[in-house]
């Protein structure tokens, strides 16, 4: 079992990937090549923004891409995603978004209300935060009232392409990405025109 990534994105207009910001972000990309380990933080990026800018407010997601699963939830415009694979288990998925933005609010407050870029500066606790979760288990104590997750309606989704609104082509927003670089545009176009997630893609 494995956390790839977390992350803490402002998202106040759904649908609109351009209007996200990246207040926080972690990731282990150790799992892929040097020379690949660029691209697969960029691609991370890439998907989480999708995904968090929609999500609705008050919505859980799970998003399933090949081996991979993200876990998104926007707390009033405040979102928490958490990739991981497969045999991480939901439960602790979500409980670790959870404590991650507690920890966020009560560090920083509502000022993340007025970011306007990207926040590229490490925050510690989610360094941390990135190695304790590896085991589920330090996730699940962090269940404090289980009701709530039980009455929140969690979305599953299989890919993707299926969080995305009606017309709306993954391929047409790699091309206006600004977190994917050209070598990465090239990579994830090609992956795409082959059925395959640029996050299953095996870089080595």
């Amino acid at each position: 079992m494995k956390v790839t990534a977390l992350l803490v994105i402002k998202c106040t207009t759904l649908g609109s990937s351009a209007d996200t910001k990246v207040l926080a972000n972690v990731s282990d990309v150790s799992q892929f090549g040097y020379f690949q380990r660029a691209s697969a933080k960029e691609f991370i990026l890439f998907i989480a923004r999708t995904i968090a800018s929609r999500t609705p407010v008050g919505q859980r997601q799970s998003v399933e891409e090949n081996e991979y699963v993200v876990y998104c939830y926007n707390r009033n415009g405040l979102c928490g995603l958490a990739f991981t694979d497969k045999h991480y288990p939901m439960r602790s998925a979500f409980s670790v978004v959870n404590k991650v933005l507690d920890e966020y609010q009560q560090k920083f407050g509502n000022t993340w209300q007025n970011a306007q870029s990207d926040n590229n500066e490490a925050w510690p606790y989610l360094t941390e935060a990135l190695t304790k979760f590896q085991d589920p288990t330090e996730a699940d104590k962090l269940l404090k009232i289980q009701r709530d997750l039980d009455e929140t309606k969690v979305i599953l989704h299989k890919t993707v392409d299926s969080v995305l609104a009606r017309g709306e082509k993954l391929d047409s927003l790699v091309e206006k990405s600004t977190d994917l670089s050209m070598a990465s545009q090239v990579s994830l176009s090609l992956s795409l025109s082959l059925s395959l997630s640029p996050m299953h893609m095996k870089l080595c």
